[in-house]
């Protein structure tokens, strides 16, 4: 398994300008120009309560499925949202260390017993990250919960962001240890009755586990119909699925990228495109969830965009191009 993590989102100010700029007065002919990034899989378009738009590219197709990477902790945090709607889990202020006390290191850090869900959630264990330089390492230890867990702290639980795997991961443990299901199963139950909404496939660690936040596959439509419940406050096929409380909270800041200062809520980063205010989940390769609460007239708007989850994105300024895609869409719609 290979993943290489990086830091997305954006400050409260506009996105920069892109390298790519299509010219396109129309959303069909901005769809056919997006064609001119070749990283580029599939877009689709939700609005006011309907798709209006979904479009493939370089042989693919909206319906195919393709392996979404971080943007799967967006769903991690919906998934932990929803236990607690269920009563399996207290809250965010909840500590993790008595639900995995079996999984502790034989000589705790006193710091474990006050690490949160909600910690968790926001990137603000304290635990040394696994992602990015340590993320190859953690995946081929024996155990995966065990190796977060006895990661050495940089910092009190609580301080910065520190963008790691290893911390959606444990959700994922903890929602498998309350529950007594799996985290696929979890999802398929509790997600299931969201119209499209479908995970073909997910990667385990060594003792079964979900990967929490990444190596999740599912198609672009599937990727909207998520978004598309984000922003239609929870509901979806005429059911409340998501409490909105849940919503609100998880787009609540809570902390900023140590790299770039952009926010970052319970699973979503915060940003604001043109006059819009945007959340958004972000995977490696240009993975992307874009959700615009209904605003005044404007309506609410998801979209969904996925990419060759194998090119890197950040670096490459490709994630910038798709934020420009996003903010010309946004203009169309």
């Amino acid at each position: 398994m290979k993943r290489r993590d990086f830091l997305a989102g954006v400050t409260s100010a506009p996105f920069l300008a892109a390298p790519y700029r299509a010219r396109a007065t129309t959303l069909p002919d901005l769809l056919q120009d997006a064609g001119q990034l070749e990283q580029l899989r599939a877009v689709a378009i939700w609005r006011g309560g309907e798709e209006i738009a979904a479009q493939g590219f370089h042989g693919f197709g909206p319906d195919d499925p393709t392996n979404i990477k971080s943007a799967s902790k967006s769903i991690i945090s919906a998934l932990a949202g929803m236990a607690i709607g269920r009563g399996l889990l207290e809250g965010v202020d909840q500590p993790i260390a008595p639900i995995l006390r079996d999984q502790l290191p034989p000589d705790p850090d006193p710091r474990l017993d006050q690490v949160t869900l909600g910690h968790l959630l926001s990137m603000q264990a304290g635990l040394e990250r696994q992602s990015g330089t340590n993320y190859g390492r953690w995946v081929s230890s024996g155990n995966w919960v065990q190796a977060a867990l006895a990661a050495p702290f940089t910092q009190d639980p609580g301080g910065g962001m520190q963008y790691s795997t290893a911390s959606t991961h444990l959700i994922s443990a903890i929602l498998t240890r309350v529950s007594r299901r799996p985290t696929l199963s979890l999802a398929r139950d509790w997600l299931g009755p969201v119209p499209g909404f479908a995970i073909n496939g997910w990667d385990q660690d060594p003792q079964g586990i979900y990967l929490g936040g990444n190596q999740m596959s599912m198609s672009t439509r599937s990727l909207l119909a998520f978004g598309a419940l984000y922003a239609a406050d929870g509901r979806a096929g005429g059911r409340q699925i998501l409490r909105p409380e849940w919503i609100e909270a998880s787009w609540q800041p809570r902390t900023r990228s140590v790299f770039t200062g952009q926010g970052y809520g319970y699973g979503w980063f915060l940003a604001r495109l043109e006059r819009r205010q945007i959340r958004f989940g972000w995977g490696y390769g240009g993975q992307m969830i874009y959700v615009a609460p209904a605003s005044g007239n404007d309506p609410a708007v998801a979209i969904a965009i996925t990419s060759d989850p194998d090119q890197p994105s950040a670096r490459t300024g490709y994630r910038d191009q798709l934020h420009d895609l996003a903010r010309q869409i946004l203009r169309q719609v």
